[in-house]
């Protein structure tokens, strides 16, 4: 950690990102690592005194319940400038004014994000400076690479942050941990022994408000095509001889080429549906289409699932379910692997046929792990039994661990340019079928499992 403080720039905010996620988060890496120096400038086009923006500050700083002795010089240094940030003479006097070494965060819009990048790339930013920005990135895979290009004007790929909090979850962390310090699970994680990996994040929340962005995107955007992917990259990489960010993010982009929909059929290999009226804990939840904000046109998903494969030596014949919606009566935020059965099972024993399985929970974080034994009464039958191990609670908010990893200006927790382009070319065709109607928009009441038949793998 540098002992010069670093400041973190939040351009666009007066928005509900900064007051939400990134405030809070910042406070939990303060109470992690109270030694950290940081200084937190804010700017925006809104008009905002410095006691109400320090006040946002402490606000949020009290919430992660960070010490008032360790709070109290932040909020006092953070600082407040209005600035309209698509005016260049504006813009160059916010980057005078906060100095190096800066990081950059755009709590934008994306349009906004891309105008203000071809700006600094006329100012010149000073060296060292870090630009972060939240997805998406890119409304497809020529402007992706468009964002790309634009970004690589203005500072080099390593001082570029692509944030996905969800490189920040604890849980994702210890995947890695996981997958490469065991030795029972080392040499069986590959097709000759794993038959299915499930990636699923179905939650009970419904719109909550959010048609503004997720009635643009859906569930294949919001979810599938950015985190569920990259957890997937992290689970079929092969081994890292360091945990060196640059050798990381080379083998996850090298898992994310290797991917496409099962036996190529984007259409075949993919679902989707949207919710309508139901129930949630006896909470009234109305129809999607009904919902303020939402454009009943647009046919977006509350709930998808693509089925991909990997060509590759290691993987090569198991398919990857990837699986996320809203307004689901069973929250399951898990990955699970299913092992494939034993090539010889006694003659004598009856054989229940259950799969061995693996399951990490991604929240709360556990891991559980489902083995055939003998069965109780019967030393001649075999039942499933249970192995469950709560893993350790985070340290912070996923957000303050991206956070801290980027005022380090360590890239380890965030998207390389190349991952990116390869999350958008691993779902433009199934995009494309879905715009062509030849995957219909199934329906489901709001607090059911969804529709019938999902999960299973479809036939090549």
């Amino acid at each position: 950690m540098a002992d010069a403080p670093t400041t973190l720039v939040i351009l666009g905010a007066s928005g509900d990102l900064t007051r939400r996620l990134l405030l809070p988060g910042l406070g939990t890496l303060l109470a992690a690592e109270p030694g950290r120096r940081v200084r937190v400038v804010g700017a925006d086009r809104v008009e905002l005194g410095q006691d109400d923006w320090q006040g946002k500050v402490r606000e949020a700083f009290a919430e992660a319940e960070l010490d008032q002795e360790v709070a109290r010089p932040v909020v006092e240094d953070s600082r407040y400038l209005q600035t309209d940030l698509l005016q260049e003479d504006q813009l160059r006097a916010l980057l005078a004014e906060v100095g190096a070494p800066a990081v950059l965060y755009f709590a934008l819009p994306p349009a906004v994000t891309v105008q203000v990048c071809a700006l600094l790339e006329k100012i010149r930013v000073p060296v060292g400076t870090r630009l972060a920005l939240e997805k998406p990135f890119g409304n497809d895979l020529t402007t992706a690479r468009e964002l790309n290009r634009q970004l690589l004007r203005v500072v080099p790929e390593n001082d570029i942050f692509r944030i996905d909090h969800f490189l920040g979850v604890n849980t994702i962390l210890n995947l890695i941990g996981i997958r490469f310090a065991n030795r029972l699970l080392q040499p069986i994680w590959t097709r000759d022994h794993i038959e299915k990996v499930e990636i699923v994040y179905d939650e009970s929340l419904a719109l909550e408000g959010r048609a503004g962005y997720y009635d643009r995107a859906g569930a294949l955007l919001d979810m599938i095509q950015s985190h569920l992917l990259e957890i997937l990259a992290f689970f079929a990489m092969e081994a890292p001889a360091t945990m060196a960010a640059e050798e990381v993010r080379s083998l996850k982009a090298q898992v994310l080429r290797s991917v496409h929909p099962w036996g190529h059929d984007p259409a075949h290999a993919s679902r989707r549906a949207r919710y309508t009226a139901g129930s949630i804990e006896g909470r009234q939840v109305p129809d999607y289409a009904a919902e303020e904000g939402v454009d009943a046109t647009r046919h977006t998903e509350t709930l998808a699932e693509l089925v991909v494969q990997l060509d590759n030596a290691r993987w090569a014949g198991v398919p990857f379910v990837l699986r996320s919606g809203k307004a689901l009566g069973s929250p399951r935020k898990e990955v699970v692997v299913t092992f494939r059965p034993p090539s010889h099972v006694p003659v004598g024993l009856e054989d229940t046929r259950d799969p061995d399985t693996l399951v990490l929970e991604l929240k709360p974080g556990a891991v559980t792990v489902g083995l055939s034994m003998n069965a109780e009464g019967n030393p001649f039958e075999l039942e499933q039994k249970e192995l469950h191990a709560e893993l350790g609670k985070p340290r912070m908010l996923p957000y303050g661990e991206v956070l801290g990893a980027i005022l380090d200006g360590d890239p380890l927790l965030t998207i390389r340019g190349d991952e990116a382009e390869e999350l958008w070319r691993i779902v433009e065709p199934v995009l494309a079928a879905w715009r062509a109607h030849e995957v219909p928009l199934q329906e489901y009441a709001a607090g059911s499992a969804g529709p019938d038949g999902w999960g299973r793998v479809p036939r090549r």
